[in-house]
């Protein structure tokens, strides 16, 4: 009997559909395809954080469901998967940011993200992060803009902090756990794993029928009537197959990871993000330098805002995972490279970005410490919103375009890839991650108005 479902793709993404229709669903014939090790892509190149701080009310919702499963899991696995709720704290040394925070996390409020509650003076009843147990933290946001208690909770932070925005239901697990975890309950239920590369998916009146795959020993084709393309990076490739032209494109990310011996990062810290745009504090021989080559010309202007960092590991770690999207994208970057080609200068110029919001990190510029370089692509729409359900061919389907937020996002990003293959009733967010979005001209109109007013 030929398999009921085969996946393309192992990630994050691919094996979270597998362990819904399988575990959750009672699906015995489900195939994983993936042409080297599964979640070896780009999942495990995560930051492995979550947040639930977004601007878009159903993104909002698909996270928020997102985070209850996770923290479902976390239960029934005694913490398998070492999830907690730090939070994401956004720092600003300008007061109108601090203002736009306050109005942002108003409509945010109203979108799902929990409560707003403002500390403007230092006896107020602010509960900073504690330990690593998430069911001890609070949800929603808190506003902090009084200087003194900020820099009573947050001393490492730069002098001329005058707003944190500490967002709650926030914070970071294990991928790792997370992806093996759901893998191991997949593969006890009974999916397969196919090491191969799909290079063909056959159609048979308009509908899949079949999925053509070259292994190690030789072609090998499966008779099916569904196949998802949950390909990360190589979506389009993937959608190809089907003559479907999917929109997306691939962003290179990178991350550093080294010791603070020093502990400038405290290791109960929240993930730290800076909120302004940065410049690298050069020496005035160092500018000089910089700007009499075209090609490092660059580095001497201000660079965007959104360097951050978290302390990584337990017990005795003085790791830090530190990260910076400081260039411009090519937002027609269809073909993912692999390996991931890494920019040696990484991880000084975030560093240099760092410490900024991190003062004493400056200590580590006289003498760079070693780091750890790896990255992968974050794979978006126009919008950066998802792409999940059914595809133009009959019995295809698609669950990616997860840019950046593909472990924080999976288990809610396959409840509704499910719901949409076996029938289910589908919840009120599902039309915003609908393929099909993009046939709809008023949501062409709205995607060119937000382009044209830089709002993406």
């Amino acid at each position: 009997m030929p398999p009921s479902i085969v996946i393309c793709g192992a990630g994050i993404a691919g094996v979270a559909v597998a362990h819904q229709l399988a575990v959750i669903h009672g699906w015995r014939d489900v195939v994983l395809v993936e042409a080297g090790d599964p979640l070896a892509l780009t999942s495990d190149k995560s930051t492995e954080c979550y947040r639930n701080w977004w601007p878009d009310r159903t993104m909002v919702a698909l996270m928020n469901r997102s985070i209850e499963r996770l923290e479902a899991l976390a239960l029934s696995s005694t913490n398998r998967i070492r999830l907690n709720r730090r939070g994401y704290l956004y720092a600003t040394a300008d007061p109108q940011r601090a203002a736009q925070w306050q109005s942002q996390a108003i409509q945010a409020t109203a979108h799902g993200v929990g409560p707003l509650r403002i500390h403007e003076r230092l006896d107020t009843d602010y509960q900073p992060t504690s330990g690593h147990d998430w069911r001890e933290a609070p949800d929603g946001v808190d506003l902090l803009l009084d200087p003194d208690l900020i820099r009573h909770h947050f001393p490492a932070l730069a002098p001329a902090t005058v707003a944190v925005l500490h967002v709650r239901r926030c914070g970071w697990l294990s991928a790792q756990q997370l992806g093996v975890l759901l893998l191991e309950e997949a593969r006890a239920a009974g999916v397969t794993v196919v090491r191969g590369q799909v290079t063909a998916v056959q159609q048979t009146g308009g509908r899949v029928s079949g999925v053509q795959i070259a292994t190690p020993g030789g072609t090998q084709s499966i008779a099916t009537a569904r196949f998802v393309n949950a390909a990360g990076p190589h979506l389009a490739t993937v959608g190809e197959l089907l003559k479907v032209d999917l929109p997306v494109h691939n962003q290179l990310h990178l991350k550093a990871a080294f010791a603070d011996p020093l502990g400038v990062v405290p290791r109960n810290a929240p993930l730290l993000i800076w909120g302004d745009p940065i410049d690298l504090g050069w020496s005035e021989a160092e500018q000089a330098d910089l700007q009499a080559d075209p090609e490092t010309a660059w580095l001497t202007a201000p660079l965007p805002p959104g360097v951050h960092c978290r302390p990584e590991g337990e017990g005795g770690s003085q790791q830090v995972l530190l990260l910076w999207d400081y260039h411009l994208h090519d937002r027609h970057n269809r073909i993912a490279r692999f390996p991931v080609p890494l920019d040696d200068s990484f991880f000084e110029i975030a560093l240099r970005g760092m410490s900024v919001m991190l003062p004493g990190l400056r200590t580590y510029l006289e003498r760079l410490p070693r780091a750890y370089l790896d990255g992968g692509y974050y794979t978006c729409t126009p919008e950066n919103r998802p792409l999940i359900g059914p595809l133009p061919v009959e019995g295809a389907f698609v669950i990616g375009a997860l840019a950046g937020y593909g472990i924080m996002a999976a288990l809610a990003a396959a409840e509704l890839l499910a719901a949409h293959i076996i029938g289910e009733p589908l919840p009120d967010y599902a039309a915003a991650f609908h393929p099909n979005r993009y046939a709809d001209p008023e949501y062409q109109q709205q995607l060119a108005y937000h382009s044209d007013s830089g709002q993406l």
